[in-house]
């Protein structure tokens, strides 16, 4: 019976352990439960403390064996040292014969590895290698011979690594006769070492079972306690368990699977009015709602589903306790939702709201204009938050000024924008100036204030009323009942106002909307301010722009001009024309663009136009002039870019260099002279309408810092009528349209033979301006003409003195032709002081010319490079003149360098009837021709 018993027992309690393992499912194994770790750690331990004994001892041993070896060294070494007849041995004619024998006898009797008899040199003796008898003994043996010290040593080199003693043999007189060395190698001692080893890794592994054994014990143990969790588990159920209970705002319930409540948590009583005895209690007496019984007692799951509890509706949730829910329990989690709706109802206003702002400022201040960004406040407000909107600006941000500082000031200001659901309102249009003279009115209040100010009844608003008594009715009357008004400010200063009306909508404005119309009058005012900076900055950009470009073009017979000059709606840029009368009937026709915008920009433009008029008067080749302007324009770059701030003002403002195309059309020839700096080359239109864009070499552009690169002229030859057609690459390209596409449509403008200059550039701009152009624009128009062959002479002059009297006289009888007999004598002296000095200091060929234009036109060419100079001669010289009385009888006069030999000009002023005033007396002409430079 007993027997049976004890086997009963052992079966049910091998169930029950079924059973843990049962529950404990897929809980940690191994190293991951607390218990593996456990026996992990006491295992390594062992281990570890084990190793360390073993290492301990071992070397413990060796340092014991080696000591041991120094000892039996040195005793065998005195021994043999002082042994009898030794010293005699030594000094004998042959120690190896007396001594070899007894020190081997000696060596073996001891069982040191070595006895070896040495000279006071280190000369070997004796030696058990015969082999290295005679020779030195290696080491430091001065210890010995010179200090006469006995002692021991760890020696390493030939013959072998060994612990050695060394002690001096000492004669009868005291002096060192010889040394004996006595020793054990250290692969003795090693191997002595190795055979106490397998004994204590005997011993250590003994040491190490027994410990494993008890760590496996402890763990077994501590795995049944624990049902093999891990730390992790242990630490998050803990966790978990205060978390739900205590932490959460949720209501929990624990239900065993006989429907009794095991734990309740401090919220789940709160919402169910339970009392801390309600545990263990069936879920039938916890005076819960019908449905809620019946759903913890059905033991289904259930998710958010609304129960009542009193006067409160719960969310409930049900989760049984057990994965596969056969007989287990179940989790019931409940949250308040009595004000969900209200809550609900508050977020979705809000959300609104957020998104209203977000779109705000994606769609307010889309574009720089004071106007255009207050509509846009309107329609932003409209319908969303208010049924009509309103803005008010004040004057002077309408102009791009600064407001005024005293916001009490804006008593009165200017309706800029106006949106509503019917357009058939009854509010003030825009364009109407809006006063605000009562103080109690809401703008009144609001500008006072600094903030908004909501007014919810407007029947009941006694100062918005008395403002405008008419007004107020009829607003009345078409169902306005609530508003709500506030400044824009920006930087602390007003700006203006924004008015929200409700009138369809029958909620009136309450004191929840009053920061979220703070916050979108906030960024329509920076949006505002922004607009109204650059409206004042673009306006003082044109201004300053306009007057650095011609305001009239000068008099001049050569071409026939019109031009257009726009600025870009985003801001000016640098893009400038101009048109220079040149000696000798020329004209220079010049456009060019400074890369970016802004002030700078156009300051930089004024600079190089005026550099540009400076080196015109130098009368060079065009592609000089760019090789000049360009030097000036990297002097110009470097200047700005030095002191604060100015690398960072050019990199902001995008300035970059400058681009030029420079052109000196002569209407005596017909020829023009064109040379670019990375401009757009020119557009040619033939008297018969056909366009042309002649090749250039491009060149680059000004201010890259790369003047080696020289510049390149091109010369066209243009027939009387033909337009010169000169433009900024602005004209040309534009959104959706690359510069290829510009210049087809410009080439088929152009085809028009039958318009004049003005006309051209009507057509121009009709075709080619876009709505909202990026960059300036600037068009030059030039109609060519040629100068009438009757009014040109010319001569051939031979280098001899004696032929400038006969073309002086030619001279005199062309002007008498042209009737310009009162010019006669001016021009003759003139022609004969030029014509003198060319023939005796110029070079062939000397040739002299007559253009009869809006001036009189005297020229001398000769191929000489030589410059003549003004001077003043002394009383006393008898030349050094001639120059002076062609400076003092021309209107202006100069010099003119070809590729080859010079050309000196002057001008003389035609009267309206053809004739000049008498000059004062001089000597005879022929005279004068003896005169020198």
């Amino acid at each position: 019976m007993t027997a049976r018993y004890r086997d009963r027992g052992r079966g049910r309690a091998h169930a029950r352990e079924k059973g843990e393992k049962g529950r404990v499912g897929n809980r940690a194994t191994g190293l991951r439960s607390v218990a593996g770790q456990v026996f992990a750690l006491e295992a390594l331990i062992a281990l570890l403390v084990i190793a360390v004994a073993a290492f301990v001892t071992f070397h413990q041993e060796r340092r014991d064996t080696e000591r041991d070896a120094r000892i039996r060294s040195l005793a065998v070494a005195e021994a043999f040292a002082h042994a009898p007849g030794i010293d005699k041995a030594l000094t004998s004619p042959d120690p190896t014969a007396q001594l070899q024998s007894r020190a081997e006898a000696t060596r073996r009797a001891t069982g040191v590895d070595f006895i070896a008899v040495l000279s006071p040199s280190g000369v070997r003796y004796t030696d058990s290698q015969p082999e290295l008898i005679g020779k030195k003994a290696t080491g430091d043996l001065s210890r010995a011979t010179v200090d006469g010290e006995s002692y021991t040593e760890l020696f390493r080199g030939a013959p072998n690594d060994a612990v050695r003693a060394v002690v001096p043999v000492v004669d009868e007189k005291g002096r060192i006769v010889g040394l004996v060395s006595s020793g054990i190698e250290v692969e003795s001692i090693s191997h002595s070492v190795q055979d106490r080893l397998p004994l204590l890794l005997g011993a250590a592994g003994g040491a190490l079972v027994a410990a494993v054994g008890g760590a496996a014990l402890v763990s077994r143990r501590l795995r049944r306690q624990t049902h093999g969790l891990g730390p992790a588990e242990m630490t998050r159920m803990k966790e978990h368990h205060e978390a739900v209970l205590h932490a959460v705002r949720e209501g929990v319930l624990i239900v065993g699977a006989d429907h009794r409540l095991l734990l309740a948590n401090d919220e789940a009583r709160r919402l169910l009015g339970l009392s801390a005895e309600a545990e263990r209690l069936p879920v039938s007496e916890l005076g819960l709602d019908p449905r809620t019984v019946e759903l913890l007692e059905s033991g289904r799951s259930a998710t958010d589903e609304v129960h009542r509890a009193g006067d409160r509706l719960l969310a409930v949730s049900v989760r049984p306790t057990l994965p596969d829910g056969g007989g287990s329990g179940s989790v019931m989690t409940m949250r308040d939702t009595t004000e969900l709706a209200a809550v609900t109802g508050r977020a979705a206003v809000a959300r609104g709201r957020l998104q209203l702002l977000y779109e705000a400022g994606v769609r307010i201040g889309t574009t720089l204009e004071v106007v255009r960004t207050a509509e846009e406040l309107a329609e932003v407000a409209v319908p969303r938050f208010a049924d009509f909107a309103t803005v008010e600006l004040l004057e002077p941000v309408l102009r791009g000024e600064e407001p005024p500082a005293a916001s009490a000031a804006s008593t009165e200001m200017r309706r800029t924008a106006l949106s509503g659901l019917r357009p058939d309102q009854p509010l003030q249009p825009v364009g109407d100036t809006v006063h605000f003279h009562v103080r109690s009115t809401p703008m009144a209040k609001a500008l006072h204030a600094g903030h908004a100010v909501v007014e919810p009844e407007l029947a009941a608003a006694e100062g918005w009323r008395a403002q405008d008594p008419e007004g107020a009715a009829q607003a009345l009357a078409y169902g306005m009942h609530s508003l709500l008004t506030v400044p824009l400010l920006a930087r602390g200063v007003v700006l203006g106002m924004a008015n929200f009306w409700r009138a369809d909508t029958p909620e009136p404005f309450g004191e929840d909307d009053l920061s979220f119309a703070e916050e979108l009058a906030a960024r329509a005012a920076v949006a505002i301010d922004n607009a109204r900076r650059f409206t004042r900055e673009h306006a003082m950009a044109v201004t300053l722009q306009r007057s650095l470009l011609p305001r009239v073009l000068p008099d001049q017979s050569a071409v026939e001009v019109a031009y257009r000059y726009l600025p870009a709606k985003a801001g000016v840029g640098g893009d400038w024309f101009d048109v220079i009368p040149l000696p000798g009937a020329r004209v220079a026709l010049v456009v060019g663009d400074v890369v970016g915008h802004g002030l700078h920009a156009a300051a930089t433009m004024g600079r190089l136009r005026t550099a540009v008029h400076n080196f015109s008067t130098l009368d060079v080749p065009p592609d000089e002039l760019l090789g000049h302007l360009d030097e000036l324009t990297g002097r110009i770059e470097d200047g700005d870019g030095e002191g604060t701030g100015g690398e960072a003002r050019r990199r902001d403002e995008g300035i970059t260099g400058a681009t030029c195309l420079y052109a000196i059309y002569d209407p005596a020839s017909g020829l023009c002279t064109v040379a670019s700096a990375g401009h757009p080359g020119p557009a040619l239109v033939a008297p018969d309408g056909r366009v042309e864009f002649p090749e250039l070499s491009p060149g680059l552009p000004l201010g890259l810092g790369l003047g080696d690169v020289p510049f390149e002229s091109t010369e066209l030859w243009l027939p009387e009528g033909s337009k010169l057609v000169l433009f900024t690459d602005g004209l040309l390209e534009d959104h959706g349209r690359d510069l290829d596409a510009g210049l087809a449509l410009l080439r088929t403008t152009l085809a028009r033979p039958d318009r004049s200059p003005e006309e051209t550039c009507a057509d121009v701009l009709a075709t080619l301006l876009s709505p909202m152009q990026r960059d300036d624009i600037a068009l030059l128009v030039a109609e060519t003409r040629l100068l009438a062959r009757d009014r040109i002479a010319e001569w051939e002059v031979p280098r001899d003195p004696s032929a400038v009297s006969p073309v002086r006289n030619a001279a005199a009888a062309k002007l008498s032709e042209w009737g310009l007999d009162g010019l006669a004598f001016t021009a003759e002296l003139i022609l004969s002081e030029l014509i003198t000095n060319a023939v005796r200091y110029g070079a062939d060929p000397v040739r002299v010319r007559l253009l009869h234009d809006r001036t009189l036109i005297c020229e001398v060419s000769d191929g000489s490079s030589t410059s003549p100079h003004l001077r003043h001669a002394a009383t006393t010289d008898e030349g050094g003149r001639g120059l002076y009385l062609v400076a003092q009888y021309a209107e202006r006069w100069g010099t003119r360098y070809a590729r080859r030999g010079k050309t000196i000009w002057a001008e003389l002023r035609v009267g309206a009837d053809g004739s000049e005033p008498a000059p004062m007396p001089v000597p005879d002409l022929d005279a004068l021709e003896d005169l020198a430079w």
